[in-house]
């Protein structure tokens, strides 16, 4: 048997499993993340099951360190719940990306099986054991039996011959061999690695190549771990692995010889991972910001790279360089050797250990338009933003942030290159409508009336900052008041021309227009209010949307109840209950807030 088939055939009740073989696997340590992990716990709730064993499962938060998105701090906090009433080991926000915390502390190991909501799980390859992302229900079903089914894949033999070139990293044997294979040839097949420079890879560069082997279609990328890396491993868990290699005899369906001698500084041109193409080959090509990082360049090696070509050096004018640790312990490491400061010093964020951009959850994203250069192992569209997404190794990622393009490091230019003015620039979405001096803005209304009897209801309660990326109007209104406990469905109810009455400090806290503007969306025609906040005031009187204030006193004189047609002048402050006739007085328009609102705001 070789390395796949010898793991599957241990963790089962078969001596031999051969290809297409279907076994339940035991699965030494179960994982969920933040992404994900909400739906495990879901599953094993809404069925009834209970954790199989809570000293192999695990969750790690690592798709969104910050907790910068309330859906992904709502799923945490519920895994978090969960996992005391399981004592089940959660490695935290603090952490770092759960599969190099699987290496570092021991969770998976040589000959090991290991599951997560990952689909960079089989990352595992790098020490020899068995990884595999799966999905939420596969996951839940680890978590309760302890096994999944699997089904042995066929096996493939790579030999890289030759030897490797002084400027050729792990990254360019990864995006080489992705040139090679494309994201289909290997597709459905363990794949396992030998040949005298494949064992001198260190655990670093080995979990480089691994990383990509999702990429690739494979299964998994096996190294048969040598005595170095299991010296590593020991090192780092303090414990003494055995590890599984294949048998002399064993079968493989195909074989491959690779000159790695052969193989150059590559890219991954935007879009496709194995559209590869020479550093060479599109060198001087302007970049707006470089990102490294990723489960398959945040490792030290890969920081102690950059540093090198960093130090010294600034970051080309423009450029954001954002630079983000595989794990806490990475992090805390390149701290105690100086790295930090290095990349600081030459301009660069240095964010906490995480997934970052590659997840969408933290730093690394980029915008319409926007070129990166990134160490990630996907640059598929939008998956690291609405911009362009070149891959490439550290070395080459530095280098390119210190010239302004892509370079690689013994061809950094003297002067980096300067943004030139971009023409006809356009604002994020295209359907942003400037409002036009032919709209009408009239100063007498009528509408239905809705009582929010509150007072300080700040701009978090109108519009959630979770909303704050939204640029067009349009798209706003359908969030009003979702965050305002009682008035959650405002904005499914509310119907234009209807008029909002409420308490004291409206609008109080943030800046934020959207705030504003949600109600110009719905077509909401006026707000009451005993008062505002200072800037909401002056956004919404900006903006052309009709605010006034009110005398709770007067205002009783109409007697104005929930739902009530009423009508109201700007200019004089008339204001009649249309169901019952009763006339009182607001706080009528002052001067320049009638000049503004009849030009269509302050821009018009």
């Amino acid at each position: 048997m070789n390395i796949i088939e010898k793991i599957i055939a241990a963790h089962s009740d078969q001596a031999v499993v051969k290809p297409n073989d279907i076994v339940d696997v035991l699965i030494d340590a179960r994982v969920a993340r933040d992404f994900g992990g909400a739906n495990v716990v879901k599953n094993l709730l809404d069925n009834g099951l209970q954790v199989h064993d809570p000293s192999k499962t695990f969750f790690t938060f690592d798709c969104n360190p910050g907790g910068s998105d309330q859906k992904y701090a709502a799923n945490q906090q519920y895994c978090r719940q969960f996992a005391r009433n399981n004592n089940i080991r959660i490695y935290d926000v603090d952490a770092g990306i759960g599969t190099h915390l699987a290496i570092d502390k021991g969770l998976a190991y040589p000959g090991s099986t290991f599951v997560s909501t990952d689909s960079h799980a089989n990352i595992l390859g790098a020490i020899g054991s068995f990884g595999q992302g799966m999905g939420d229900q596969d996951i839940a079903a680890a978590w309760a039996n302890g096994k999944v089914w699997f089904k042995a894949p066929p096996s493939v033999r790579i030999n890289l011959n030759g030897k490797r070139p002084a400027n050729v990293t792990a990254k360019d044997i990864a995006l080489n061999l992705l040139s090679i294979f494309g994201a289909n040839k290997l597709l459905g097949y363990s794949v396992e690695f030998y040949g005298e420079e494949v064992d001198r890879l260190t655990l670093d560069e080995r979990i480089t190549v691994s990383s990509m082997g999702t990429e690739m279609g494979a299964i998994i990328l096996f190294f048969p771990p040598t005595q170095a890396i299991l010296d590593k491993l020991k090192k780092k868990t303090g414990k003494a692995y055995q590890p599984i290699t294949a048998d002399n005899d064993a079968v493989y369906e195909k074989s491959f010889d690779i000159d790695l001698s052969a193989f150059v500084p590559m890219v991954a041109k935007p879009g496709h991972p194995h559209d590869d193409a020479s550093v060479d080959s599109v060198k001087k090509t302007k970049i707006d910001s470089a990102f490294i990082g990723s489960c398959t360049n945040g490792r030290m090696e890969d920081l102690r790279q950059a540093a090198t070509i960093l130090k010294g050096k600034k970051v080309a004018p423009g450029v954001v360089l954002k630079i983000v640790p595989a794990t806490d312990e990475i992090w805390n490491q390149a701290l105690a050797e100086g790295l930090i400061q290095i990349f600081k010093d030459a301009g660069a964020m240095v964010s906490n250990s995480g997934c970052a951009g590659c997840a969408a959850g933290q730093v690394g994203q980029n915008g319409p338009g926007e070129v990166t250069i990134s160490t990630g192992n996907r640059n598929f569209e939008g998956k690291q933003g609405k911009g362009f997404v070149y891959l490439a190794s550290p070395a080459t990622v530095a280098a390119s942030a210190v010239a302004g393009y892509i370079t690689t490091p013994d061809d950094i230019p003297p002067e980096p290159v300067i943004f030139k003015p971009t023409p006809n620039l356009q604002p994020p979405t295209s359907n942003l409508q400037p409002q036009t001096s032919n709209i009408q803005h009239p100063t007498f209304i009528q509408g239905h009336v809705w009582i929010i009897p509150k007072d300080d209801i700040d701009t978090d309660m109108i519009f959630h900052n979770r909303y704050l990326t939204i640029t067009d109007i349009k798209e706003m209104g359908q969030y009003t008041f979702d965050n305002l406990k009682g008035f959650e469905d405002f904005a499914k109810k509310a119907k234009a021309g209807d008029i909002v009455i409420t308490g004291k400090n409206f609008g109080a806290g943030s800046s934020r227009q959207q705030a504003v503007d949600c109600f110009l969306a719905l077509g909401i025609s006026c707000i009451l209010a005993e008062s505002y906040g200072a800037i909401y005031e002056r956004n919404a009187i900006n903006a052309a949307m009709p605010i006034l204030t009110f005398d709770p006193a007067t205002l009783q004189e109409a007697e104005i109840k929930h739902g009530d047609q009423i009508s109201v002048d700007f200019t004089t402050g008339e204001l009649v209950n249309l169901k019952n006739n009763k006339k009182t007085q607001v706080n009528k328009f002052y001067s320049a807030q009638l000049e503004i609102y009849k030009k269509g705001g302050l821009l018009g």
